[in-house]
């Protein structure tokens, strides 16, 4: 495939693998790192793979490397007790063309997408990988599953999981 066609799919999906790692570690360097090395990846690797192949398989090496940071962190916690590293502010959610809308509607919907970060951090990370694969990438569920190397059925149970819990921490905000 042509360089123009991987620089412009690495564009579109770059801000959101991007809020995903974000959500997933918690640490802007360590999510930078992550997409950028799925990027770099992706292209060396699969670059030569037909165009409608690379969103499985960059959300795979996503989620794989997020899993590898989670592991090293977690070896780093036990090895290192009293190194903590918290994140310094949220990260943030963009919306929509927001100077479009009343600014109390504004104000309700950056709020909203606060408690709804702040829920998927509290999500085990499978069930967040499911949550932010399907419905924020808009992956299938065969996508999903093949970008998180587990079944169908576990991305469906992952999923169900994720919603539950979504539901009720932010409960004031469903309908």
């Amino acid at each position: 495939m042509s360089d123009l066609q991987m620089a412009r799919f690495l564009a579109s999906v770059e801000h959101r693998a991007f809020r995903m790692a974000l959500v997933a570690v918690r640490h802007r360097d360590d999510a930078l790192d992550i997409v950028q090395d799925a990027m770099l990846q992706l292209v060396q690797r699969y670059g030569s793979r037909d165009a409608s192949e690379w969103p499985p398989l960059f959300h795979r090496i996503l989620q794989n490397r997020i899993m590898d940071c989670h592991r090293g962190k977690r070896w780093s916690r036990l090895l290192m007790p009293w190194r903590d590293e918290p994140e310094d502010g949220h990260p943030g959610f963009d919306i929509a063309d927001p100077q479009q809308l009343p600014q109390a509607e504004r104000l309700q919907q950056t709020r909203a997408m606060a408690r709804l970060q702040t829920a998927l951090q509290q999500l085990p990370l499978r069930q967040q990988q499911a949550y932010l694969l399907r419905h924020w990438e808009g992956l299938d569920v065969k996508q999903t599953a093949d970008a998180m190397r587990c079944s169908e059925g576990s991305v469906k149970t992952h999923l169900s999981r994720a919603l539950a819990a979504l539901k009720t921490q932010l409960a004031e905000d469903w309908p």
